[in-house]
C-alpha cells in the first residue's frame, strides 16, 4: 500500500458517516434553535456587511467587513473552482445539491461560531484580538484538552491542507497551463509577496483581503453570468439534473459509472465544508477580531460569508460545469476542468484566463487568511513568542507546495479539515444555549428600544 491509498483510507475513515452526521446534524439543530436565521435574518445581515458601525471606539482591531473580509479571503478559494469540480468528478452531479444543502444549514453553524467567537475573545500580551474555538471551548465549555486538540488541527490546517499546498499548487498549475509560467516562478513571486503581506500582522491581511475579495468575487460572478446568459436555455434542465442525481446519480451518466447516492453526499458535503468552512471553526478566528460591542451583529456578518461562498459562487461554478459538459470529459479535472467548461461556454479560449485570474486571487487571499489562523492557533499554544516562528515555517511550505500532487494534497486537506472539525463542533453544540440566549436578549432590546429612531434605523 502506497501513501496515497493509506491517506486515502484514513480519509474515508474521518469523513465518513458519523463526521458528516455531526456536520449536517448540527447545522439543522442549530437551524431549529434559532428559528431559521439564515432566513429570516439575512436581509439584516447583509445590510450589516454594507453598513458601518456608527463608533469606532468599541473593543477590536479591524472592522466588522475587513474581518468578515478576513474570514472570506480565506473561504473563498481553490475550493470554490477546483474544489466543485473535483466534488462533481467524484460524486456526479447531484454533489453540487448536497453542497447547497450543507450550505444553507451551515449558515446556521457559520450564524454561532461568530457569536461566540466575539462573547469568548481576549487580548494577547501584543494586545491584539484572539478568539475562536479555542476560546470559547476554554472559557464557555470548560474543556483545554479540546480547545487544546482544536489548536494543533488548526496549525495542522495551516500548514498542510487550506492554508498552503492545495491553494499553492492550483495557483502554479492554473499559471502554467494558462500563462505557460514555469512553477519554480510562480512559487517564487508568491513566497515574496505572502512575506510581505503577512509579516505586517491582522491589519495588513485584512487591507489586503478588504481590496482583493470583492474584486475577485465580483469578476469571477460576472464571467460566470455571462456563461449562463449565453446558455440560458440550459439552466433549467441543469438544475433538474443536479437535483436529480442527488438521489440518482445515475442518471447523469446513463448509468454506466459507479457512483453512488453516498459518494453524491459525501463529496458534496466535505468540499462544500472545505469551501466554505462552516463548522470547521476557522472563520470565528478573524470574527473575534472585529470591532464591535455586538457579539449577535458580528454573527450575523458571518453568517454571509456561507451564502456568498456556496450558494453565489461554488453554485456558479457548479451549474457551469454541468451545463457545458466538460464534467463528463474524462481526460479533464480540477482547474483544467473548470477552465474547459468557461471555454465551451464563452464560446473561446478566453474563458480560461476568466478562471485563471479568478483562481489566483482566490487562492492568494486563501493563503493570507489561514496564515492568520495558524498564528492565532500558535499563540494560544504557546503564547506570542512562537507567532514568528509559525510565519517562518509557512512561507517555506509555500515556497515548496507548487510541487506537491495535487491528489495528495486533496485527501490531505480533507483529513485535517475533518479532524479540525470535531473540537469546534463539540464546542459549538455544547453552547447552542448561550447562542440561542444571545441572540434572543439582541434582537428583545432592539424590538423594545424601536422608539429610538437611530436603532430602528440600523
Amino acid at each position: 500500500m502506497d501513501v496515497l491509498q493509506l491517506l486515502e483510507r484514513i480519509d474515508s475513515f474521518v469523513w465518513g458517516p458519523p463526521l458528516l452526521l455531526l456536520l449536517f446534524g448540527t447545522g439543522v439543530f442549530l437551524t431549529l434553535r434559532l428559528g431559521l436565521i439564515q432566513i429570516l435574518r439575512l436581509p439584516l445581515a447583509l445590510k450589516y456587511v454594507f453598513t458601518r458601525e456608527k463608533n469606532s471606539h468599541y473593543s477590536g482591531d479591524v472592522s466588522p467587513f475587513a474581518a468578515l473580509c478576513t474570514a472570506l479571503s480565506a473561504t473563498i478559494g481553490t475550493g470554490n473552482i477546483v474544489g466543485v469540480a473535483t466534488a462533481l468528478k467524484a460524486g456526479g452531479p447531484g454533489a453540487l445539491l448536497w453542497m447547497w444543502l450543507a450550505a444553507f444549514f451551515g449558515m446556521a453553524t457559520k450564524y454561532a461560531e461568530g457569536v461566540l467567537a466575539v462573547k469568548y475573545r481576549v487580548k494577547d500580551a501584543n494586545g491584539q484580538m484572539s478568539g475562536g474555538p479555542m476560546y470559547y471551548i476554554e472559557r464557555g465549555l470548560g474543556n483545554k484538552f479540546l480547545a487544546r486538540m482544536f489548536a494543533v488541527f488548526g496549525i495542522g490546517v495551516a500548514f498542510l491542507g487550506i492554508g498552503t499546498f492545495a491553494q499553492v499548487n492550483a495557483i502554479s498549475e492554473a499559471s502554467a497551463g494558462t500563462f505557460g509560467l514555469p512553477k519554480i516562478v510562480t512559487a517564487a513571486v508568491l513566497t515574496i509577496l505572502v512575506t510581505m503581506v503577512t509579516l505586517g500582522g491582522i491589519k495588513r491581511i485584512s487591507e489586503t483581503a478588504k481590496r482583493i475579495v470583492p474584486f475577485a468575487a465580483v469578476f469571477y460572478i460576472l464571467a460566470s453570468i455571462v456563461v449562463l446568459v449565453l446558455n440560458a436555455d440550459q439552466i433549467i434542465p441543469t438544475i433538474s439534473l443536479i437535483v436529480e442525481s442527488a438521489f440518482n446519480p445515475q442518471a447523469a451518466f446513463g448509468g454506466t459509472v459507479g457512483i453512488t447516492m453516498m459518494m453524491a453526499m459525501r463529496n458534496g458535503i466535505a468540499r462544500g465544508v472545505f469551501s466554505n468552512e462552516s463548522g470547521l471553526g476557522s472563520a470565528p478566528i478573524a470574527a473575534a477580531a472585529a470591532r464591535t460591542d455586538s457579539c449577535v451583529r458580528q454573527g450575523l456578518i458571518s453568517m454571509t460569508g456561507t451564502f456568498f461562498d456556496t450558494i453565489v459562487i461554488c453554485s456558479m461554478t457548479g451549474i457551469v460545469l454541468v451545463m457545458t459538459g466538460a464534467l463528463y470529459d474524462p481526460n479533464l479535472a480540477g482547474a483544467a476542468m473548470t477552465n474547459e467548461a468557461f471555454n465551451l461556454g464563452l464560446g473561446t479560449q478566453l474563458g480560461q484566463y476568466a478562471v485563471t485570474i479568478g483562481l489566483i486571487f482566490f487562492a492568494f487571499t486563501t493563503i493570507l487568511g489561514w496564515n492568520y489562523y495558524g498564528e492565532r492557533c500558535t499563540e494560544y499554544l504557546v503564547g506570542v513568542k512562537g507567532i514568528m516562528p509559525f510565519k517562518v515555517v509557512f512561507i517555506m511550505l509555500i515556497a515548496s507546495g507548487s510541487f506537491i500532487k495535487l491528489e495528495t494534497i486533496w485527501v490531505l486537506a480533507d483529513i485535517v479539515n475533518g479532524l479540525m472539525a470535531i473540537p469546534n463542533l463539540i464546542g459549538v453544540l455544547g453552547l447552542s444555549g448561550v447562542v440561542v440566549r444571545e441572540t434572543r436578549n439582541y434582537f428583545a432590546m432592539k424590538k423594545a428600544a424601536c422608539n429610538d429612531d437611530a436603532l430602528c434605523a440600523e
